[in-house]
């Protein structure tokens, strides 16, 4: 059903140009939209109308017009007047009404279509038929992003994302939940990962800009026929969570690039709490003091250079040292040597995924 709003955006629109006022009753008897404010008398005229079998009539200075959709009856529109031209503004002008319907119908259906291939809803064959009925193609390269807000139902970062893409005719934009915003995009033929990684940051600008609202943003692969797009949607909810574990400092995800995230996301818990006992024994990461981890996170970030590390950390060569030895006192694990610092950062890594998990089920 079409928007009251834009009802009256068409009725006002119209009687800019033609002068003549113009009512819409929708079939409850409700008025929809109105040029004019008198209007209420008008109603019984119109209830009335709809139980005849004319497409129009004349009544109390007022001609009335019905749209019909499918043979069902949508709106009474009246025009007020009862000359020829009014006649015809009033057929022009349930003409256009009846239009919005089909185009507004259309892209709800198109709406539906897309949730449902989304969430692979559908049969194959019954995706080519609704997909060709809806003019959509079906061979072209897609890629689908998702897009997450700070707040749940933020209808003002949906119509920004619609705006922004409202040219491109072969992008879709929907939700399937309270909390993101879907957008499945046509890929030219050139695109690469690193212009997809450009779109989105243009999304995210966009948004703090128009919406001051951050967001996060995780796409999938690129995919090559429609059948393929709920993969790709998949893909962009699994970067996504991956993201919010990992790398928390990113904007945007890329499923492509997730790296051993992808790995440790896949693992079942109970194998990740065996894993952690064996490297850990009863301990945690989550024992150690706030100077400890500093240190072990600079030790990375650094490619395990003991010089680099105590330089940024303000501390004596020694003084580091002396921290990894203790540490590897207590875990048996030296980071200095290479096989020991891949086993411990995989082992915070997976801590990291566990506790996200946990958080997960208490909600």
């Amino acid at each position: 059903m079409i928007s009251n709003q834009i009802l009256q955006t068409t009725v006002d629109g119209l009687k800019a140009i033609s002068r003549v006022d113009l009512c819409v009753i929708d079939s409850d008897g409700k008025i929809a939209a109105k040029t004019f404010d008198d209007v209420q008398g008008c109603v019984a005229d119109a209830l009335t109308f709809m139980d005849s079998p004319a497409e129009s009539q004349v009544v109390n200075g007022y001609q009335f017009f019905k749209v019909i959709d499918e043979q069902n009856l949508e709106y009474i529109l009246l025009a007020k007047g009862t000359s020829d031209d009014v006649y015809m503004l009033g057929k022009l002008a349930a003409f256009q009404i009846q239009n919005l319907l089909v185009a507004y119908k259309e892209r709800f259906d198109k709406d539906n279509f897309i949730k449902n291939l989304l969430l692979d809803n559908l049969l194959r064959v019954d995706m080519y038929t609704r997909a060709e009925k809806l003019h959509i193609e079906t061979d072209v390269k897609r890629v689908v992003y998702i897009i997450e807000t700070k707040h749940e139902k933020d209808t003002n970062a949906l119509e920004i994302v619609r705006t922004l893409f409202a040219g491109k005719v072969h992008d879709f934009i929907t939700a399937v939940d309270e909390k993101s915003i879907i957008l499945v995009k046509e890929v030219k033929g050139n695109e690469t990962y690193e212009e997809l990684d450009k779109t989105a940051q243009v999304i995210i600008d966009m948004l703090n800009t128009e919406a001051m609202s951050s967001a996060h943003i995780a796409y999938g692969t690129i995919v090559g026929d429609i059948r393929e797009v709920s993969r790709s949607y998949k893909e962009a909810k699994m970067a996504l969570d991956v993201g919010k574990i990992f790398y928390s400092n990113k904007n945007v995800v890329a499923y492509s690039r997730l790296g051993i995230g992808r790995l440790i996301y896949q693992l079942p818990i109970p194998l990740c709490q065996m894993f952690i006992r064996e490297i850990f024994g009863g301990k945690s990461p989550d024992d150690f003091d706030d100077e400890t981890l500093s240190t072990i996170n600079k030790f990375f970030e650094n490619s395990l250079n003991v010089s680099e590390t105590s330089r940024q950390l303000y501390i004596h060569r020694n003084t580091l040292v002396y921290r990894l030895d203790k540490l590897q006192k207590s875990t048996g694990l030296d980071l200095r040597v290479f096989d020991d610092a891949i086993t411990f950062k995989i082992a915070l890594m997976v801590v990291k995924y566990m506790k996200y998990m946990e958080s997960k089920d208490t909600f």
